[in-house]
């Protein structure tokens, strides 16, 4: 699976702590991101990261284009909702397209905790289950 990753600024560290925590997970699988947040991830953690832009850069509709075009599983997108940013649109735009392409997205650390598990556990091969309805 393909796996995006983003976070504001107050929750970068977060990302990075959770990606450590759950770094043999993530290794089987192909990680791509905002830039600034996959730089600290892959630092911390080791794992190969294709970085897109910084978020407010463009790389929010970098990885929103991905969405788009079915090149992205699943998004880990660790939100800060106490702080109102100028991007919100852009994001509020990539969480549009998640919703309507299909693809999981966890906003905070609690639901990407349950979507690493579901996709340890091998329950997130959702494509193959929407496809043979």
């Amino acid at each position: 699976m393909t796996i995006a990753l983003t976070a504001h600024d107050a929750k970068k560290e977060l990302m990075v702590q959770f990606c450590i925590a759950y770094c043999g997970i993530l290794s089987h699988h192909t990680l791509c991101g905002s830039g600034t947040t996959c730089k600290m991830v892959a630092e911390a953690t080791g794992l190969e990261i294709v970085r897109f832009l910084s978020g407010d850069q463009g790389g929010d509709q970098q990885i929103a284009a991905r969405i788009a075009c079915n090149e992205i599983d699943l998004l880990l997108f660790f939100r800060d909702p106490l702080t109102q940013k100028e991007a919100e649109s852009d994001r509020a735009q990539l969480l549009r397209l998640c919703d309507v392409h299909n693809i999981p997205v966890a906003t905070n650390i609690a639901t990407a905790e349950a979507l690493i598990h579901a996709l340890e556990r091998g329950d997130l091969d959702w494509r193959n289950i929407v496809h043979a309805g």
